[in-house]
């Protein structure tokens, strides 16, 4: 077995400071919203339950406290699954990423002024649009100081935290795994805070690469990743914050874009930085050492990319892709090749892989109850199942039993076996996200879905993603065949913004016009923006001043859904 080359609560890693105070954050009322020693002490050699590869990961997760990266720039780590990042400037200091919640990120921001002093915060950055980037803000500072994103970092958020945030939250659960017990037979590694998600709106945008930006007195010198996502070298400090370049591209993001803007950091900060650090990884240390990250992860990339699309001209789909693509062994340690391949050949030619066979299925539900019957019925699916397990076919065993709980989610021993078969997958698995799913998908079948914990949103912070992300939040859920018959026009002028929209619902779909034209409408509402977030809430119209026909609003809310957030995934 892989044995760990140091014990996480004896040596802290280089840079180390100060410990975490205490493990334990609570909100207002008491609840414990993040409990770093959760995940169980990864210390000692590699247990069976585990990938050697992942239970090393898990030990440098395992540091926490406060960490000095370069002269003048610290990381607290071990307060969420990100870590913050503070640059000190000439007064204060510069938050970079102050984690997903305002909780933890205060508990972060003690620990460091109970070693650096009581500096103010003077200036706050968002790397990336994913929450744990921006969610804790309001526990760094409630606005008066610049707050600097990357250009479409609002469109961005929205998707995410907005839009599709129902069914992000429920993926969320499996891959962070928040309701596994931590430790070497369940989670490796933090979930993530269930505290208050809060935004401070940016007050400017990095809007190209090669942007500079003084920010109490330190001089950051930034790059637009794409994904609206930024990198920054300090030059005096010779230390370079990547947002997400050594890592995956997010969804949608164009692969050979991605690959370029690899190739763009190596041309930008070679040879000038000492340092390289990240949120989710420990520093790297040596200037050549540096260069070589960012040029691994570009021939990673470039290569995944470059051989996903010859084998796909050569007629492979996806799966295939994935099961025969060797990397070169020099990349080969690097993870997340499988999710890079599917990206790029959806990039180029969508879900659909060619086969009609592909085009006009069954859904799973009905899918499973077809494979059952023609294969001699659930016992002979469960014993077939075994039969393969037994013989080390772990995936194929999953198919199987997978088809067996789709068409019978009452039949206890398909659920019990592939709760056994997913737990062994999980127990193998290199990668943390997979190790999670797999351990979630067993602890469903067992125990039933567990209630999900996203956090609580602070007041302000839907207001804060814009007018525009709100009033499209409203469209996604609109039950559209409920809807078809309706008909109906509503002008929001957003007094305190100075801008007027027009939401327009006709065919089962809702329009959002900026600045339309004048024209009849049913409904003219007078509002800020907070009382348009305070409206769609259901919270009331209050002293909104109005013009046309209430009934209107009341249409307009008749024709939404609600989501589902605890929906099933692995029973039908």
């Amino acid at each position: 077995m892989a044995e760990l080359p140091y014990e996480a609560d004896d040596d802290r890693g280089a840079g180390f400071v100060a410990p975490l105070a205490s493990a334990v954050v609570r909100d207002a009322d008491g609840k414990v919203v993040w409990d770093a020693d959760a995940y169980g002490r990864v210390v000692g050699g590699c247990p069976a339950t585990a990938h050697p590869s992942l239970w090393t990961q898990a030990g440098l997760l395992a540091r926490r406290g406060l960490y000095e990266v370069a002269e003048g720039v610290y990381q607290v780590r071990g307060l969420d699954r990100a870590a913050m990042t503070l640059v000190e400037g000439d007064a204060g200091v510069v938050v970079v990423d102050p984690l997903r919640s305002a909780e933890c990120a205060a508990a972060a921001l003690r620990l460091y002024r109970g070693h650096r002093g009581d500096r103010p915060v003077s200036a706050v950055i968002y790397s990336h649009s994913r929450a744990d980037r921006f969610g804790g803000s309001r526990g760094v500072t409630l606005g008066g100081v610049p707050v600097l994103a990357p250009a479409g970092f609002l469109d961005r958020a929205a998707e995410e935290f907005l839009y599709a945030a129902p069914a992000a939250n429920r993926r969320a659960a499996y891959t962070y795994g928040p309701a596994l017990p931590g430790g070497p037979e369940g989670r490796l590694g933090p979930a993530r805070s269930a505290g208050t998600v809060s935004l401070v709106p940016p007050t400017a945008l990095v809007e190209r690469t090669g942007q500079e930006e003084t920010l109490d007195g330190v001089r950051f010198l930034f790059q637009l990743v794409p994904g609206a996502a930024l990198a920054f070298l300090l030059p005096e400090r010779r230390a370079l914050g990547l947002a997400v370049n050594a890592g995956d591209p997010p969804g949608g993001c164009d692969p050979r874009l991605w690959t370029r803007g690899l190739s763009e950091a190596i041309t930008l900060f070679a040879g000038r930085a000492d340092v390289a650090f990240a949120a989710h990884h420990e520093p790297v240390r040596g200037g050549e050492e540096v260069t070589r990250l960012l040029e691994r992860h570009r021939d990673l990339h470039s290569y995944l990319h470059d051989q996903t699309v010859r084998l796909m001209n050569k007629g492979l789909t996806p799966q295939e892709i994935a099961e025969c693509l060797q990397l070169p062994p020099a990349l080969a340690a690097l993870p997340g090749s499988a999710g890079v391949i599917r990206a790029v050949y959806q990039h180029y030619l969508g879900w659909f892989d060619g086969n009609p066979a592909h085009l006009w299925e069954h859904p799973p539900r009905q899918s499973a109850i077809r494979y059952v019957e023609c294969l001699g019925g659930g016992a002979a699916v469960v014993a077939l199942a075994e039969r393969y397990a037994a013989g080390g076919d772990l995936r194929f065993a999953a198919q199987l039993l997978n088809h067996a709980v789709f068409a019978d989610e009452g039949n206890k021993r398909a659920r019990d076996l592939l709760a056994e078969v997913y737990t062994r997958l999980g127990h193998g698995a290199r990668d943390p996200a997979w190790r999670n799913a797999y351990l979630m998908g067993a602890l469903e079948l067992t125990d039933g879905i567990a209630a999900a914990d996203g956090g609580t949103v602070a007041p302000g912070t839907l207001a804060a993603l814009g007018a525009e992300q709100v009033l499209d939040a409203l469209a996604v859920r609109v039950d559209g065949p409920k809807a078809w018959s309706e008909n109906l026009a509503i002008d929001w002028h957003l007094t305190d913004l100075g801008r007027r929209y027009r939401t327009v619902l006709s065919n089962g779909v809702l329009i959002r016009q900026a600045d339309p034209p004048e024209g009849p409408v049913d409904l003219t509402l007078r509002l800020t923006q907070a009382q348009l977030v305070a409206l769609l809430a259901g919270r009331g119209v209050g002293e909104v001043s109005r013009e046309g026909d209430m009934r209107a609003l009341k249409r307009l809310f008749a024709a939404l859904d609600a989501p589902v957030p605890g929906f099933a995934i692995v029973t039908p």
